[in-house]
């Protein structure tokens, strides 16, 4: 499909976007820019920030949208707690947004070793704010609780897409259950979060329903973005929804309840994240 013209991006890069990919090298740790080819990876990189992504590059999932690898997973790395903090030392972050592929090979999903990697950041990073972004852990709710009962600033999942399209895009996800995740979240006094990307041939009136069953629980923070397919390989978009559709829907959002909401075509969940948490504390 031909892109419309306000999908087309200018690449920015420069010696801070340098320093970054150095780092990343260095230290070999991964980020979800890189392994889902976000569009906005030049931008972010050229302001310091970037979504580490921990638990490997392969996800044993695969949702119909996801750039990231999917294929049976190697082991666990048990260093990469390590090589995390030392990356946001070496790059002078204050805000740390950590997320993971699913690991359903792992019987906690993963759990422990967010913890490890948030504990990690805490020892070696003074003053650092975190926010993690997960998987749902399996529909556990008890591994969910060790994660939630972790040092952590802000908790993040996303919904994604709207419950009619989960079997055709999120199948080994369940949208009642990824809504409570945020539920829980909130009990435990989070600033929670959420994201959703469109163009897959959702309705408005399913979006607004979306919206109002994050707020329904709580949500704080809501992302929607423009739905970009990573290869070939992934799902068609089904229409390329224009900057003013998404104006309406984070007016809609505020006026829903949300304490900030970031809606615009090249939107994804972790993008200008420190702003939506400061908005959100501020107020």
């Amino acid at each position: 499909m031909r892109l419309p013209l306000w999908l087309k991006k200018e690449i920015r890069g420069g010696e801070k976007s340098l320093e970054v990919t150095r780092v990343i090298s260095e230290l070999k740790f991964n980020t979800i820019c890189q392994s889902a080819k976000c569009p906005n990876i030049g931008e972010c990189f050229s302001k310091h920030t970037l979504t580490f992504m921990i638990l490997g590059r392969e996800c044993t999932r695969s949702c119909a949208f996801c750039g990231v690898l999917k294929r049976p997973p190697f082991p666990v790395d048990v260093r990469e707690p390590q090589r995390v903090a030392q990356g946001v030392k070496k790059l002078g972050l204050d805000y740390v947004v950590v997320t993971s592929v699913t690991r359903d090979d792992l019987q906690d999903g993963g759990a422990e070793h967010f913890v490890k990697v948030v504990n990690e950041l805490r020892a070696t990073v003074n003053d650092v704010m975190i926010e993690i972004l997960t998987p749902d852990f399996g529909r556990n709710e008890d591994v969910l609780k060790v994660v939630l009962n972790s040092k952590i600033d802000v908790f993040a999942h996303n919904i994604e897409t709207v419950k009619r399209l989960y079997p055709k895009t999120r199948p080994h996800f369940d949208y009642e259950f990824s809504v409570n995740i945020l539920k829980f979240a909130k009990n435990k006094g989070l600033i929670t979060k959420s994201s959703m990307i469109l163009g897959l041939g959702e309705t408005e009136e399913e979006v607004f329903d979306a919206m109002q069953d994050l707020r329904g629980v709580g949500c704080d923070i809501l992302a929607l973005g423009q739905y970009l397919p990573p290869s070939r390989k992934h799902i068609t978009p089904v229409e390329f929804i224009p900057p003013s559709k998404f104006e309406e829907y984070r007016e809609k959002g505020i006026e829903l309840g949300f304490s900030h909401v970031n809606s615009a075509p090249f939107v994804r969940s972790s993008y200008r994240a420190k702003e939506a948490f400061n908005a959100v504390r501020e107020k």
